[in-house]
């Protein structure tokens, strides 16, 4: 008579089965999440591009959830990135200018991410992931010193860093010039005209000025002019930096195959830690200017090297996609990716060539809060817990990330502060139809430039700004004569009664609503107006990371990998 009792062997098979099911089913999701710099929605197949190349950021699109109207909570680097790590507007944080200067441009300046702001790095640390951010930083670095590092990366939650602490600037690449444009924005020139027609008066008779005088201000004024030359030249040195965790590796870095470097950085990050959860944050260099490609890239598209540039990308984000394959971590990772606001529109080259990207059929670009500057990609992949090949045309924000990612980690929201961004999963699920945004609020710098509002009870999306930039004469979507649109008073129009658009009819922002055109006119705008007073009346700014005194250079907090007199020179890192 045979045995009725299971075989031993058998269950002991199941019990492992069910154990390795038991335990995959409640292991915490990890995140990929990719930010690309300046790259327009435009630029993107799967948004409409029929130039470029980019099937893998189109098959993420196709395998999870594209957001149509998905906005930069700034329209420039430092304020943008702060608030999607934070999910807070950059006010709150400090993040806005005073001046025209409107992001960090010096590592050995003070101004950073304050240490008392919490990101979802943060809070996922606390959860015991491994984190990591690859690429740029931008926001902040030291204190006091060259290495007190307490605005660096580490201190707010990532565990591992390999990137530049600044950004891209022109200065990194040679042969493409310089951000700092003596003659636009410093009166040397100016000064010295004056000072040579009091010569020329002097000697002329019509006026009378001691030669020592004279000897005394032309010396003062070559020495100024010297000392800030040499400084520009010495600019690459002191800015382009690429670190690893907290020791520099490249002063200055070679970007030809940074891009490449980060990629491979990032793989092996995600190949240490594939038996636990992790959050990569990938910050692309790319596509902000200057620009480069690897030679593989080079001439690899129709649009020059931003052309390139984009491709190279793309090639990026799908080496990242096979390695979450080849680890069999794609069922259990959220995929994000974006930009940190739109195309950069100003962009030509020292040489005269266009280095700018598209935004499509949305206004203006970066530095500005018309859509070409906010309205950016968003992609999430989820496989099996979000819907693939899904589109969403409700406006959501970059600064939604927080709350999704930190939720989703076992994390707590904080309780403590405002929180500005909204749990995204519900929305991405399909489970609701509506964001929870109904007013997103538009700044440059301090200042409130437009506000979005989505009703409640309407699928219309009405948009109105109470000041809008200067464009250049005879363009209607750029400043080309300031490089960037400037945030201050006397570089914008103010309006009022505010601009009104309705953004679902209009989505370019053509044709501005009125009485005579908008039976609803009125009452949209009175909505408004009472929303926005509301909004800055219990909104307190953080202390201004970005003053002059914030942003000025300063000898002694100059990170440096070798002495002065070598010109912080070090190639630690090939």
């Amino acid at each position: 008579m045979k045995s009725k009792c299971f075989p031993s062997s058998l269950l002991l098979l199941l019990l492992l089965e069910m154990s390795c099911v038991s335990l995959k089913e409640s292991r915490k999701p990890n995140f990929v999440l990719m930010m690309v710099d300046d790259l327009g929605i435009g630029d993107l197949g799967c948004y409409g591009n029929k130039t470029l190349r980019t099937p893998n950021i189109d098959r993420l699109a196709e395998e999870g959830v594209k957001m149509t109207h998905h906005i930069a909570a700034a329209s420039l680097c430092t304020p943008s990135r702060a608030a999607f790590l934070t999910g807070r507007y950059p006010i709150r944080s400090g993040l806005y200018g005073t001046g025209r200067v409107s992001v960090f441009l010096i590592n050995a300046a003070p101004g950073g991410l304050p240490s008392r702001e919490v990101t979802f790095a943060k809070l996922a640390k606390q959860q015991g992931y491994e984190t990591a951010l690859i690429g740029k930083w931008h926001l902040g670095l030291n204190c006091h010193s060259s290495d007190d590092h307490c605005h660096h990366p580490s201190v707010h939650g990532f565990d591992f860093f390999y990137g530049t602490p600044m950004t891209n600037l022109r200065d990194c690449q040679p042969g493409q010039d310089t951000i700092f444009k003596i003659q636009k924005y410093l009166p040397y020139r100016t000064m010295g005209i004056v000072l040579l027609s009091a010569v020329l008066l002097h000697y002329c008779g019509f006026i009378t000025i001691r030669r020592g005088v004279v000897l005394g201000l032309l010396s003062l004024l070559a020495l100024a002019g010297a000392l800030l030359m040499g400084f520009i030249r010495a600019l690459p040195y002191f800015n382009c930096i690429l670190m690893r965790d907290h020791r520099i590796v490249e002063q200055p870095y070679v970007s030809e195959n940074l891009t490449q470097r980060m990629t491979h950085e990032a793989v092996n990050f995600m190949e240490r830690n594939s038996e636990k959860p992790f959050l990569l944050f990938f910050s692309f260099v790319q596509v902000h200017t200057a620009l480069f490609a690897a030679p593989p890239f080079k001439g690899s598209s129709k649009h020059g090297i931003y052309g390139d540039a984009v491709h190279e990308v793309d090639w990026s984000v799908g080496q990242l996609m096979k390695t979450l394959e080849k680890l069999k971590l794609t069922e259990n990772t959220l995929v994000y990716l974006t930009s940190d606001q739109g195309a950069h529109l100003e962009e030509i080259s020292s040489r005269g060539e266009v280095h700018r990207g598209w935004n499509g059929i949305y206004k203006a670009g970066k530095s500005t809060s018309w859509e070409g500057g906010i309205r950016v990609p968003g992609i999430v992949r989820w496989p099996g817990i979000i819907p693939a090949g899904k589109e969403i045309d409700v406006p959501t924000s970059n600064m939604d990330l927080f709350p999704t990612v930190v939720r989703q980690s076992g994390a707590l929201v904080p309780q403590d502060r405002e929180i500005d961004g909204h749990d995204l999963m519900d929305l991405l699920q399909g489970k609701v139809q509506k964001s929870n945004h109904e007013f997103l609020y538009h700044y440059c710098n301090q200042y409130l430039h437009a506000v979005r509002w989505h009703p409640r009870d309407s699928d219309m999306v009405w948009k109105a700004f109470f000041y809008t930039p200067n464009f250049f004469p005879a363009n209607e979507t750029a400043c080309f004569n300031t490089h960037v649109c400037f945030c201050g008073l006397e570089y914008v129009t103010q309006h009022d009664p505010p601009l009104l658009f309705e953004l679902t009819r209009d989505p370019s922002e053509t044709t501005e609503l009125t009485p005579d055109n908008e039976p609803a006119y009125h009452s949209v705008l009175a909505v408004m107006k009472e929303a926005a007073e509301k909004h800055l009346k219990s909104t307190t700014p953080g202390e201004s990371q970005l003053t002059i005194g914030g942003l000025l250079w300063r000898p002694w907090m100059q990170p440096c990998c070798s002495s002065f007199s070598q010109l912080c020179q070090c190639q630690r890192d090939q």
